[in-house]
């Protein structure tokens, strides 16, 4: 929204007017006013909780300390969707698709966990929202977000134009002042299923590959095959987040430091110089969403101040759900979805931690007529509480190895 102050006051030659034209600056604005409202207005809101006797349910699991956080107000997670929704929508240009969908994203999705929450502490039943009710919530976000890509005709990416043999064209272009020539790449601007995949030598993938095998007549597969694919990745990460905030600040660091990441690609992918010079897919308009990212990062941050060990307010599935799902999408539009399992790794492995003891304590029940567990309890964070690691180390280590996870994903730009 102040963004529009340039357009209204660039023929004044006002001072400091033109840096809002600017994406650094107004990323940065982003983070400060996120930083403000996280920090100044969620101590009133933790009040407020208090004040409602909003508190967190705790069942007695025999970890360590963790009857002593029974009654922390929960919740918090309108703190975070709010320093997201408000910053965003000062700082960028809401005539772009993509910063509406990530607003859409965080809403939904903020609702979703919302409805969550209340049933369990309004309603004072400890199931909340039936999960077939959230995992139909996480599909329609799916597919509402590949709609929008494929509907939208401001949804394109760059890439090179191919010849008869299907090399990449070029063509000459001949300096006018010393006449010397140079040869460029001939580009165009499509709509495409084409996405980022690491380790490869052009580092790209389209899932109309996936299909290919059937002719140029069943065409509409591949966006088929792509909504499969989105479904999954938003139910999977978001849940996954789910799971994941379960020690204090956990969630939130790991959400953080996943999110600076991926603030960081989608700003040379949508600067032509640093896409061309990374030798990345350059996609237009994609760069605005680094705003939205620093309202992200701004929010996680800040909310750390108040979620840290010990926590003074838990986010509950208003934030977790949100989280997960806004890491989920904004990788899918930055064509990055293939770099979650390594950039969002701690995510993964709590979601695989859970699911392998799951499935081993249900296969030893049937063979052996008693369950056995791999971990001492899942979600793996918790098997390390059980062996006596107190939980602000464990948080900490997670930390570091999403930070580990987060430079080797910005190092496989590079790495082909």
């Amino acid at each position: 929204m102040l963004y529009y102050l340039y357009d209204l006051f660039a023929d004044f030659d006002l001072p400091g007017v033109g840096m809002w034209q600017y994406i650094s600056f107004r990323a940065g604005g982003a983070i400060i006013l996120s930083l403000l409202i996280t920090t100044i207005f969620g101590k009133k809101l933790i009040r407020i909780l208090q004040r409602k006797q909003i508190g967190e349910e705790v069942r007695d699991l025999g970890l360590e300390g963790q009857m002593q956080k029974k009654g922390t107000p929960t919740m918090g997670g309108i703190i975070i969707l709010s320093a997201i929704v408000i910053p965003t929508l000062l700082f960028a240009k809401l005539n772009n698709v993509y910063i509406l969908l990530m607003l859409f994203t965080t809403v939904f999705l903020g609702l979703i966990g919302f409805t969550d929450d209340y049933i369990k502490v309004f309603k004072k039943n400890k199931k909340g929202l039936a999960g077939k009710f959230k995992i139909m919530g996480q599909v329609s976000l799916g597919l509402i977000v590949v709609a929008t890509l494929f509907i939208n005709d401001d949804v394109l990416v760059r890439q090179n134009v191919k010849d008869a043999n299907g090399e990449d064209l070029k063509e000459i272009i001949i300096d006018p002042v010393t006449g010397g020539q140079t040869a460029r790449f001939v580009t165009e601007d499509i709509k495409s299923t084409v996405t980022t995949i690491p380790f490869v030598k052009k580092n790209e993938f389209n899932y109309k590959w996936i299909v290919s095998i059937f002719g140029n007549g069943f065409w509409w597969l591949k966006w088929v095959v792509y909504a499969l694919a989105i479904i999954l990745i938003i139910t999977a990460v978001s849940n996954a987040a789910n799971l994941t905030d379960g020690l204090d600040g956990l969630a939130t660091g790991t959400s953080a430091i996943s999110g600076a990441t991926l603030g960081v690609l989608a700003y040379v992918s949508g600067n032509i110089i640093y896409a061309d010079y990374l030798n990345i897919m350059y996609i237009p308009n994609i760069g605005e969403l680094t705003i939205f990212m620093g309202a992200f990062i701004g929010a996680t941050v800040g909310f750390l101040w108040y979620n840290s060990y010990p926590a003074q307010v838990f986010m509950g599935d208003t934030g977790s759900l949100a989280l997960g799902g806004i890491l989920a999408v904004f990788s899918i539009i930055i064509r990055k979805e293939i770099l979650i399992p390594l950039l969002c790794g701690i995510f993964l492995l709590e979601n695989l931690s859970v699911m392998i003891q799951v499935s081993w304590f249900k296969y030893t029940r049937h063979k052996y007529g008693e369950g056995r567990r791999v971990f001492l309890m899942s979600p793996i964070h918790h098997h390390y509480q059980k062996k006596g690691i107190p939980e602000a180390k464990i948080v900490t280590r997670f930390w570091i190895v999403g930070i580990i996870l987060a430079v080797l994903t910005i190092v496989t730009l590079k790495i082909r």
